[in-house]
């Protein structure tokens, strides 16, 4: 026989979230947040994940949402327990991830009592939030009304703004009442605005007049229709369009590896491929090196598209377009001629110049990290969807082609916690594999990450494990300070043999050029086990053959 929690609050919570599909729940222990736990765990409408550590399952929540592309709901108890959830809070503020946090806590005059796992909850996440809201517990006068409004109100702007929104919930004791019956709730008279877009006429006699149009796609979800968009654009040369790895576009004139092609730009070059028009859509672009150019550029118009953030990145923004990619670019096609312009040859040559480089180095490259970015790229077979930790990874991504995949990459904040606890909770929603590929550093920071039931066998992990923080050999700073191998590089030699055991994944390790190429295939087959492949690569000068790469570019 099922029982439900017999607060009245916890029982509007459950019904609403109900009400507007919002199923997956994660759950982190903890007797404050018990009537969340066993309430929604009773329920046939929720799918429930028990996640231990509450920064990893903040990390799951935001995976799980990636790929459902609605919001996840998290709960846990009170306490520093809440505090721990903040890094994905402030990763989903920034990638616009819908998460519904759900804060138990001990009642409002606790706080500052010392009394146990009471801090200062409301309004916690303040700063990196779309809403933050607190029930009133079940004995407080109007508790009933204000509970379903403020529950509706929040479930609301959890969805149009795309993003974190916090509900505490102070619950005084007893904790663990129950119930046989659910009342009868009434129905939630939904109140999501749709929004609309109009295309201002200026806009259309500003493109006719550019004479040089560059579109910079920063991280984007996989799109089919923005994708044939795009593709409409540059069939007759008529913009230039630069992408990255995590933009998820894919097309033979797109210029797909930016830093490969500006990497050695003169003050004359910065001159030479800027933009008269430049249009950003998307969200945080992983190369330093673009943002320096189109900064230098200053080109005359800055369009940027997006629903939710409209940043000055180039320090040149004239016109803020609040909508979608694809919605705007549905009524600008409609609108524009599609003439070709001579600044896309100009860019034309140049990718050619720096390919034909790029395939030189190829094929001399030795074992390292940048000889396995280049296996990996033609080796990972067309059904996975990656997921490149920050740092080093998504940077090497950058370099070779990943296009024929769904990519993804932490780049809200661009952290490396979180990476593998965001990957295993996409992971689990996916029918298809996932593979997480990702550096040894950003790997043990989220060790907890694998402590998780639910992760599929056709799961992947490729670890390159250079015994250090590389990144901070490759760019320019850090190199040549007494610091470095300690306090920034942090040199270790630990290795993922062990923690692999313990989390039931199958483990291979390898160490040279000929075992890579031997194990590869096998790894991709299927088992009935997640599994890890670990690439040694610290007696590799990876520093070294990535900076002599970018030398041979020129």
């Amino acid at each position: 026989m099922k029982q439900y929690s017999a607060k009245r609050s916890i029982q509007i919570l459950a019904h609403i979230l109900e009400q507007y599909g919002i199923d997956k729940i994660i759950i982190s222990p903890g007797s404050r947040n018990a009537p969340l736990s066993i309430h929604f765990s009773e329920i046939d409408a929720f799918q429930c994940y028990s996640i231990v550590d509450e920064r990893s399952a903040g990390f799951v929540g935001l995976g799980i949402a990636k790929s459902i592309k609605k919001p996840v709901a998290l709960t846990c108890t009170s306490g520093s327990a809440v505090a721990n959830y903040y890094p994905s809070v402030v990763e989903a503020f920034y990638q616009n991830i819908p998460l519904l946090i759900l804060t138990a806590d001990r009642p409002s005059d606790f706080v500052d009592l010392f009394d146990g796992q009471t801090i200062r909850q409301k309004n916690i996440f303040q700063q990196h939030s779309y809403g933050d809201f607190e029930l009133l517990e079940d004995e407080k006068d109007g508790a009933e009304d204000y509970n379903f409004e403020t529950i509706k109100k929040a479930v609301e702007l959890c969805i149009e703004k795309s993003g974190p929104v916090h509900i505490n919930i102070p619950l005084t004791e007893p904790l663990y009442n129950l119930v046989d019956e659910l009342p009868v709730l009434p129905t939630v008279e939904k109140t999501i605005q749709k929004k609309t877009y109009e295309l201002p006429t200026n806009l259309v006699a500003d493109w006719h007049t550019s004479k040089r149009i560059l579109i910079l796609a920063g991280t984007l979800a996989p799109n089919p229709e923005l994708q044939a968009q795009l593709s409409q654009l540059v069939k007759n040369h008529t913009v230039v369009i630069l992408t990255e790895m995590n933009s998820n576009l894919q097309h033979e004139k797109f210029f797909a590896h930016i830093d490969r092609y500006i990497t050695d730009f003169t003050e004359e070059d910065f001159r030479t491929y800027a933009p008269d028009l430049l249009i950003t859509i998307g969200q945080n672009v992983v190369s330093k090196r673009v943002k320096q150019f189109l900064r230098k550029a200053k080109p005359l118009q800055h369009w940027h598209i997006d629903e939710y953030w409209q940043p000055d990145t180039y320090y040149a923004l004239t016109q803020k377009i609040e909508t979608k990619a694809e919605i705007f670019f549905s009524k600008l096609l409609k609108a524009i001629n599609l003439e070709p312009r001579p600044f896309f040859n100009l860019w034309d040559v140049l990718k050619d110049k720096k390919d034909a480089k790029h395939e030189e180095f190829l094929n001399k490259a030795p074992f390292s990290d940048f000889y396995l970015f280049k296996l990996l790229s033609t080796q990972i077979p067309e059904n996975y969807k990656i997921h490149f930790s920050n740092s080093s990874a998504i940077r090497y991504a950058q370099l070779f082609d990943y296009q024929k995949h769904d990519v993804y990459c932490n780049r809200g904040t661009s952290g490396i916690d979180g990476c593998t606890s965001t990957a295993m909770g996409f992971a689990m929603m996916e029918d298809e594999p996932t593979i997480l590929i990702t550096g040894d550093l950003s790997f043990f920071y989220d060790i907890n990450g694998l402590w998780n039931q639910y992760i599929p066998p056709y799961t992947r992990i490729v670890i390159f494990n250079n015994a250090e923080g590389n990144i901070f050999k490759i760019i320019p700073g850090p190199s040549g300070t007494n610091a470095l191998d300690e306090f920034i590089a942090t040199k270790h030699n630990r290795n993922a043999e062990l923690l692999a055991k313990n989390f039931g994944f199958d483990y291979t390790k390898v160490e040279d050029e000929i075992t890579l190429d031997r194990v590869l295939p096998n790894f991709f087959k299927p088992n009935p086990k997640p599994k890890i492949l670990e690439v040694m690569t610290s007696e590799c000068n990876n520093a070294d053959i990535l900076k002599q790469y970018f030398a041979e570019l020129k």
